[in-house]
């Protein structure tokens, strides 16, 4: 019996230490997107922190809030319009790191279309967005341009897209949602040429909010060995992500190889890491206060349906970028 206990008790401490472990869920599936998190847990910079890094990939029909919210996760990848539309219906996500300092999101439209000037020409359009949480730069975009989303002569229709680019390949819509690093070069690769197309970047447009920054629940930050290994988390992923930043090739490999679909291919991974490259630069994983309230901002932006109705409280915490880069 006592031999039995003992071994129970060991089980348990062992189950107990494990529990420490941090897990990660991405957005979106593996790719490069995503690669300083996978150029940190293949470079051995999670392990010299201490740290044994679990990391959950994403896709259609994951919400990284919901896996937060149900234990499923200790830290999220998420966009910051879907975190503080999801905090204000009551689910306190906290920011507590930015890797990405610029936003990747833009319209690409088919230069047949006519369109060239978004206060102009979007009316009467049909424009493809993605939903999940995606859509709400977009739908901010429009309320401020004054335009219904409800279709007819006067607004634009919404075509729900799904995550490809067949609807403008296939003319369904004028335009669709598309991002600097993945599927603007998906409809290069199509057979479309750049001169055949315009695009309204948000960046340009005024309307940019934060993407990708790194969530968790506010419990979780009361909670001290939890955020000791947050800090460790944090200084480890911002290593990984100067590192792709710095060698993209390497770290496209370091993407494929952890593609279990075997859908990616190394020559869409290198261009993928290196427009991401372009996202994280001059980032240092701190949250900059006022490229926060730019997002705020424009998701409060006056218009017939603002994105959210206040002005969040506590949505981020500097307190594990100030202790890992202190």
């Amino acid at each position: 019996m006592k031999t039995w206990m003992l071994g129970a008790a060991l089980i348990a401490a062992g189950g107990a230490a494990q529990a420490q472990d941090l897990t990660l869920q991405l957005k979106w599936v593996t790719q490069g997107q995503f690669a300083g998190y996978y150029v940190a847990k293949d470079k051995g910079f999670y392990e010299e922190e201490g740290l044994d890094v679990t990391i959950l990939p994403g896709g259609p029909d994951i919400a990284p809030t919901q896996v937060l919210a149900g234990g499923g996760a200790d830290v999220i990848v998420e966009w910051m319009p879907a975190a503080l539309a999801a905090r204000e219906k009551g689910l306190p996500l906290v920011n507590i790191a930015q890797p990405f300092k610029s936003s990747g999101m833009m319209l690409t439209c088919l230069k047949e279309s006519g369109i060239t000037d978004p206060k102009t020409d979007f009316k009467g359009k049909t424009l493809g967005v993605w939903f999940s949480g995606n859509e709400y730069p977009f739908l901010s975009w429009m309320s401020q341009l004054g335009l219904s989303t409800e279709g007819g002569p006067d607004g634009v229709t919404v075509l729900k897209q799904g995550f490809n680019v067949d609807p403008l390949l296939q003319k369904q819509a004028a335009c669709i949602s598309t991002m600097t690093y993945n599927e603007y070069g998906q409809v290069l690769d199509a057979g479309i040429a750049p001169e055949d197309l315009v695009t309204f970047k948000y960046e340009d447009q005024g309307v940019a909010t934060l993407e990708d920054g790194l969530y968790v629940l506010e419990s979780t930050l009361e909670d001290k060995a939890k955020v000791t290994d947050l800090v460790k988390f944090v200084r480890a992923s911002m290593k990984g992500w100067k590192y792709a930043e710095e060698h993209p090739e390497e770290a496209a490999q370091i993407v494929l190889d952890n593609d279990e679909t075997g859908a990616q291919t190394l020559d869409h991974q290198v261009r993928m890491v290196q427009e991401i490259g372009k996202l994280t630069a001059g980032s240092t994983g701190v949250l900059d206060e006022a490229d926060y309230q730019r997002t705020v901002d424009t998701l409060m932006a006056e218009g017939s349906d603002p994105v959210i109705s206040k002005a969040p409280e506590g949505a981020f915490n500097h307190i594990i970028t100030d202790r890992a880069f202190d």
